[in-house]
């Protein structure tokens, strides 16, 4: 028996590190290189020019990918982008969004590094862009990406200064767009089409995102990124995986009143149709040069004949930068969208998501620091959950003080399982414990803590958001090392991406070291492997997470030493002895376990013999 529970364990920690290997070698490897490559190319290109030089339109070039400056300089002339939360330009060929910076966010969490870049133009590794127009059943010439657009009015682009830009098709039709822009992150397009031709003619307003290939960085299996829209009051997503068969036919869907949009993690381009109009959207995506797809999203509104000496119009937007929730939300309520924040990935327990969130955003508005705000949230939720939480400490109280009996128990009956199990239960009923609310209570927390992991995880706030001492980026991992006994020695160690998490930092090695006492509050397990399995938990979760983002290991290890003085608390109550020193020597509670049973075997004697 003991030869198989031995083998048990072997193969449950050959397991682990199996797993822990293959998630830094498939998973956390390739998007450090992936990350550490963009993050080069980017400052490489912030020291070639901020911006391209626009209005000086020149021949592409014969190569197929160009540098994102090259690519600006070269695509043709561009109208700049200028508001206090981006820049970049508008390339007058198709009236293209496709250079687009997010002036508030930057690449790593020095304020000098490149600004994170959104959307892109063609030619470049990572192509995102965004096009509006009108598309015609008849052979009338309406604009697509190759018309060249006239300045009619505006230089640059910047919050009450709008461009309005002119096309006229040779053909009776007048095209004029006047592009406005907020001091957020909201485009509005406002087309407009004056007929002088001899007959009508039926035109549909369209808009498109498009993202050919999509960077390393952007998959978490937590996380939904890709297609996401909202139609007829309900979500409409897809995952890019969901379109890496050639066979896949569009999927489509219609509504009057929502959005359709791509988006990452903190970021997306969505555009709007006006709210009031009936449209149908799709989500597709077609094979590119190079084994890398092309990924669309876009819509089509209802006919308009136009005709002669008549005009048609439409408004439509295009949102384009961070997922801030309040800024979604203020863009729902003004414009009228329909669910906008349901762009952030609210996850399966939205409910209760949501409402964590509101009460993290007002602590952090409160405190200034969103590692404190992560602090108080913790507090208020083990406040909410304390009657739980508590019933189920009270159980595991119980459970400790008569582990003893329990150890006689089986002493005495170590040949007769059946009169074993009959005695563990006589003795549960008299004592009053029930193992099941020591268990059953948790299983109620759980999605909480789930919801608050999904919180940490898609807010944007934490992005670059410092705490104190050494951790500057609550959306990265620790980045001490236990390698260089954290900065004392003078040199830095970086190991390949499957190795990195033996680069354990000083939060998650906290983390485990609160989770090793508080198993250790809690009454040994009846099985001997299972009492190694609890033991070596903590030192499996503190490898694990020495690769997670700092803010949610500090959460996690806040949260267990608030369990380990709200357990210390009820064992005190129950009148549990704590014994906690000396569980950090690993042979004295089984030699205390094993007196308490002595003891108890002693009182029994003389009674039997009386």
């Amino acid at each position: 028996m003991e030869e198989n529970n031995n083998r048990n364990l072997v193969m449950v920690l050959v397991l682990s590190v199996m797993v822990m290997l293959a998630w830094q070698y498939f998973i956390i490897g390739p998007q450090m290189k992936a990350e550490q490559a963009r993050q080069a190319e980017q400052a490489r290109e912030a020291k070639l020019g901020k911006h391209a030089a626009p209005g000086v339109p020149e021949i592409a070039a014969a190569q197929d990918h160009l540098t994102r400056t090259r690519a600006l300089t070269q695509s043709g002339p561009r109208i700049l982008i200028d508001t206090p939360t981006v820049d970049g330009s508008l390339l007058l060929k198709g009236a293209r969004f496709d250079d687009l910076r997010l002036k508030k966010y930057h690449t790593t969490v020095d304020p000098k590094s490149p600004e994170v870049v959104l959307l892109a133009p063609k030619r470049t590794d990572f192509p995102y862009y965004s096009e509006f127009g009108w598309v015609t059943d008849s052979s009338m010439p309406t604009p697509d990406d190759s018309t060249p657009w006239k300045v009619a009015s505006g230089t640059t682009l910047a919050p009450g200064n709008p461009v309005t830009l002119e096309w006229d098709n040779g053909h009776g039709l007048l095209f004029t767009r006047r592009i406005s822009v907020d001091d957020k992150y909201m485009f509005t397009i406002a087309d407009t089409v004056n007929s002088t031709a001899n007959a009508p003619v039926t035109l549909y307003p369209y808009a498109s995102v498009v993202r050919e290939g999509v960077p390393k960085t952007q998959h978490y299996w937590v996380l939904h990124e890709g297609f996401v829209g909202v139609g007829n009051g309900a979500s409409n997503d897809a995952n890019y995986d969901d379109f890496k068969d050639n066979s896949k036919p569009p999927k489509t869907w219609s509504s009057t009143g929502g959005w359709a949009a791509i988006t990452d993690k903190y970021w997306m381009a969505a555009i709007i149709p006006p709210q009031h109009a009936p449209f149908a959207a799709e989500y597709k995506s077609s094979p590119l040069d190079g084994g890398i797809r092309a990924y669309q999203t876009d819509y089509k509104l209802a006919g308009e004949q136009l005709r002669p000496g008549g005009t048609a119009s439409v408004t439509q937007q295009l949102f384009a930068g961070a997922k801030l929730v309040d800024v979604l939300q203020y863009y729902e309520k003004r414009d009228g969208i329909s669910l906008f924040d349901y762009a952030i990935d609210w996850g399966w327990f939205w409910f209760i998501t949501r409402p964590l969130f509101w009460v993290l955003d007002r602590f952090f508005h409160y405190l200034g620091n969103f590692g404190l705000a992560i602090l108080a949230l913790t507090v208020v939720v083990k406040a909410v959950t304390f009657p739980i939480a508590n019933a189920s400490a009270k159980t595991m109280a119980k459970m400790k003080k008569v582990q003893p009996q329990m150890e006689l128990i089986k002493e005495r009956n170590k040949d007769d399982a059946a009169k074993q199990q009959q005695e563990i239960m006589e003795l549960y009923r008299r004592e009053k414990v029930n193992p099941l609310t020591g268990c059953l209570p948790q299983l109620l927390v759980i999605p909480v803590f789930f919801s608050l992991y999904k919180v940490f995880f898609v807010t944007i706030e934490m992005y670059h958001a410092p705490f104190f001492g050494w951790i500057r980026d609550l959306s990265a991992p620790d980045p001490t090392s236990i390698l260089n006994l954290f900065g004392l020695l003078p040199y830095h160690v970086v190991l390949p991406g499957f190795l990195s998490f033996l680069s354990i930092g000083a939060w998650p090695i906290v983390m485990g070291a609160t989770q090793w006492v508080q198993t250790k509050l809690n009454p040994p397990a009846p099985d001997p492997v299972q009492q190694r399995m609890f033991s070596l938990m903590p030192i499996i979760f503190t490898f694990m997470f020495s690769t997670f983002a700092s803010g949610l290991v500090i959460y996690y290890a806040w949260n267990n030493l608030l369990t380990i003085i709200q357990q210390m608390v009820i064992m005190r109550r129950q009148n549990v002895p704590i014994h906690l020193i000396d569980n950090f020597s690993l042979p004295k509670p089984a030699q205390r376990a094993a007196d308490s049973v002595r003891r108890l075997i002693a009182r029994e004697r003389p009674q039997a013999g009386e």
